[in-house]
């Protein structure tokens, strides 16, 4: 019962991917050749919803469901790791058809091929925590 609410918000958001087509390999295709808009808006509008809210936890001092406090630490700005993550995460993306949440709702809406893909994913992010000491930060 501790989880639900967890259980009860992948549920929504499985159901929200799926209807607006953000998990269709097809709508994919068209945003990495640029032919439509359709996941350029859905992407646009989850990144302006996030910076709205961001906003309002540092103006709000919000807790986290848990109780605890909100904090966000600054990070060091070396652009060579965001260009090169981001390289790595849109060539995967390209490459599967999927990023990491959508995987999850297409296992669940049957497309078992997936499984694929979260292996690799898996794998991938063992591998970097075996690697992670040894990688620039």
């Amino acid at each position: 019962m501790k989880y639900l609410k967890y259980l009860l918000v992948g549920i929504f958001f499985g159901i929200v991917m799926v209807k607006s087509e953000a998990v269709s390999w097809y709508r994919i295709y068209e945003m990495f050749r640029f032919d439509s808009f359709h996941m350029y808006g859905i992407i646009g509008s989850a990144v302006v919803t996030g910076v709205i809210l961001v906003a309002l936890i540092k103006k709000t001092g919000m807790h986290s469901s848990e109780g605890k406090i909100i904090q966000f630490n600054p990070k060091a700005k070396t652009w060579p790791r965001y260009i090169i993550g981001g390289t790595l995460f849109g060539l995967g993306w390209a490459l599967a058809g999927a990023c990491p949440g959508p995987m999850f709702v297409l296992l669940g809406t049957g497309v078992f091929s997936i499984l694929l893909v979260i292996g690799g994913a898996v794998l991938g992010t063992y591998a970097y925590g075996l690697l992670r000491d040894k990688l620039p930060h």
